[in-house]
């Protein structure tokens, strides 16, 4: 039978394949829709995210009464079978709606699978949650690779979708024998508002999802308008971004075992928000790319530092305390580029990279109120 902790990471490793695997997507949903212009894409768009933050906040409470492993495979079900509709449907409301309990699916995976990952990490004894995180970014990297490939060869949306949702559904049910049955407390109410230390663990995971938003969204723009690179090079910056996250979060579990959660949430926390103030100050944009690649090392292993903190705090039922910090962070990367947007418009997006950069130096600062909250996770 396979361990708890190898199916953890394979449900990890199939969200991060099925949310890449819908990314290359996109382009070919705007230019079969009939006059569908930007902003019609992009209320298509907000349907996932829409699907994903009902979903969560009641995730919590589903875990705790039906189990992780009912709650991961009905939720991966609902994804598979969604799959394929986002590569048949062309109008924009059949795309909206498979989009939406798309993302109810995902949000719902995600909550929960962080629910299993924090009971395989207590079970254990050892840091265990930046390697889980790490398959996540594997899965989005081999998503997004293959998904590109066949739609190179010219394979159609529908095929290449069913095609994605068949490999997914492999993943979960070689996970499903693994998957724990508890998922908390059967006496948790289906949803409770954050409050105390994990309004706070919250925040912070809010600070770095927007962070990772923002470098996604806008280092681009970044390294193009400021540092005048051309489009082929304004991609280099989340690329950098991404490519030491995946490298932090993949030998994260024995540095945080090395160093203690405290020096992560420090030490992480400085060198993310020093990353982004090199890349809004940088003088030409290669120095920009080496701050943006600091800022996906330094923020690689606080997340998962913030998700083992909520999984280990006393103050709410650690399966509504991850479904509420999981809700936040996720309107992090949902609404935080669109608040850059915003900011930057008024003072320029260098100076609104530095307010990122200030408001990442939280973590550092409220580390040691999250670990005295959660001392086991120190």
């Amino acid at each position: 039978m396979i361990s708890p902790a190898v199916a953890t990471r394979l449900v990890f490793l199939m969200v991060g394949f099925s949310v890449a695997s819908w990314a290359p997507l996109v382009p070919v949903v705007k230019s079969r829709g009939a006059g569908m212009g930007e902003a019609e894409l992009g209320l298509i768009l907000l349907c996932l995210g829409l699907g994903s933050l009902i979903a969560m906040p009641l995730s919590g409470g589903w875990a705790a009464r039906f189990g992780c492993r009912r709650v991961i495979s009905v939720a991966a079900t609902v994804v598979c079978l969604v799959m394929p509709a986002l590569g048949t449907f062309t109008s924009p409301i059949g795309i909206g709606a498979a989009l939406l309990f798309f993302g109810a699916g995902i949000g719902t995976l995600d909550v929960v699978m962080n629910i299993q990952a924090s009971l395989v990490e207590q079970e254990e004894g050892r840091p265990m949650m930046s390697g889980f995180h790490g398959l996540y970014s594997v899965g989005g990297i081999f998503g997004a690779g293959l998904a590109s490939l066949l739609l190179g060869f010219k394979l159609a949306p529908s095929g290449l979708m069913f095609g994605m949702a068949c490999v997914s559904a492999l993943i979960i049910a070689l996970a499903r024998p693994g998957l724990l049955t508890q998922g908390g407390s059967s006496e948790a109410p289906v949803f409770a508002f954050p409050k105390g230390t994990v309004l706070l663990i919250g925040f912070m995971c809010f600070v770095m999802f927007l962070s990772e938003g923002s470098t996604l969204d806008w280092s681009g723009v970044l390294l193009s308008e400021r540092h005048r690179l051309n489009e082929s090079q304004a991609g280099y910056g989340y690329a950098a971004f991404a490519a030491t996250m995946s490298i932090g979060r993949l030998t994260g579990d024995r540095i945080v075992a090395m160093l203690g959660s405290r020096t992560i949430l420090i030490g992480g926390g400085l060198l993310a928000a020093i990353g982004f103030m090199i890349a809004a100050t940088a003088p030409n944009g290669w120095v920009a790319i080496v701050g943006f690649g600091m800022v996906g090392l330094g923020a690689s292993n606080v997340v998962p530092v913030l998700f083992t903190a909520a999984g280990k705090q006393k103050q709410m039922p650690p399966n509504l305390a991850i479904a509420a910090i999981t809700t936040l962070g996720y309107a992090g990367i949902l609404v935080g580029p669109a608040l850059i947007g915003f900011l930057a418009k008024g003072i320029g997006l260098a100076p609104t990279l530095g307010v990122v950069a200030l408001l990442i130096a939280l973590v550092p600062l409220f580390s040691g109120r999250i670990l005295n909250a959660a001392p086991e996770a120190s």
